[in-house]
């Protein structure tokens, strides 16, 4: 029996201390060692694990007599600069994908569930593609990701072709129009399988992507179940005030962005 650990108290302090600064509450300078470690409750040698992965992601910078001081961000990835107009999420997730390296764990060609025929709109036993695959940064491990395929799209879809370019664009290398996506995100559970790949205790949450892409005939074309690290990869939505005829207000969404921390 495997039994969940919780993360080291650094890394908790890291993942807080990160976040502050992605929000700019550190804009004006970050405290000292020590008023972190009353504050978290913990030795400064914590405090300075901590800080010293944020120096090592260049979120911060740390010199002898100085101390600490939070440098200017370069850019996150998948924010588009101001009066820009925000590419397309699908355009973002091929973009991310290409800032990562990522290994086929699972190919093959295998009669359709219930489920998935349902999802790919053909009749259970169809032969559709699976794969499984496994992406990374050099932080390590991001992402571990189920994709079905309707097998007659795409019957040159080789696990070596898998590796080197993502899904989306070998899509559209062979012909497919993509045109939308529908989405879920919800929390998933770790299991052991997922666990290990992932380099996390088994039940840690996840991110959990359900994704259904169509083609321009509204056919669907690719069904994604992903399972992401939430220390390095986040989801950010933009959503604007819409009036309904019953003068209620409601937030509507405009525009997802997908970021690997």
């Amino acid at each position: 029996m495997q039994i969940s650990m919780p993360l080291p108290k650094y890394h908790r302090i890291y993942l807080v201390l990160k976040e502050r600064l992605l929000e700019g509450i550190y804009n004006n300078g970050l405290p000292g060692e020590m008023e972190f470690s009353t504050e978290f409750e913990v030795s400064r040698v914590t405090i300075r694990k901590a800080l010293g992965n944020l120096a090592a992601e260049g979120l911060i910078e740390r010199t002898a007599g100085r101390g600490t001081r939070r440098l200017e961000a370069q850019g996150a990835p998948g924010k588009a600069a101001p009066g820009s107009a925000p590419p397309h999420l699908l355009d973002k997730l091929v973009d991310i994908n290409r800032s990562t390296t990522v290994k086929v764990l699972e190919h093959g060609r295998q009669p359709a569930t219930e489920s998935v025929a349902a999802a790919l709109q053909v009749e259970v036993g169809t032969a559709v593609l699976r794969v499984v695959r496994l992406r990374s940064t050099t932080d390590g491990p991001v992402s571990h990701i189920v994709a079905w395929l309707p097998s007659a799209v795409f019957p040159g879809l080789t696990k070596s072709k898998l590796e080197r370019k993502p899904i989306l664009t070998l899509m559209e290398e062979a012909g497919v129009e993509i045109a939308t996506a529908t989405q879920t995100i919800s929390a998933k559970q770790a299991d052991s399988v997922v666990a290990r790949h992932l380099a996390v205790p088994v039940g840690t949450a996840l991110l959990a992507v359900n994704r259904l892409v169509f083609d321009k005939n509204a056919r669907p074309v690719q069904w994604l179940q992903g399972l992401y690290r939430p220390d390095r990869y986040e989801y950010e939505m933009s959503l604007s005030r819409a009036d309904e005829a019953d003068t209620t207000s409601v937030w509507i969404s405009r525009e997802l962005n997908a970021r690997i921390q």
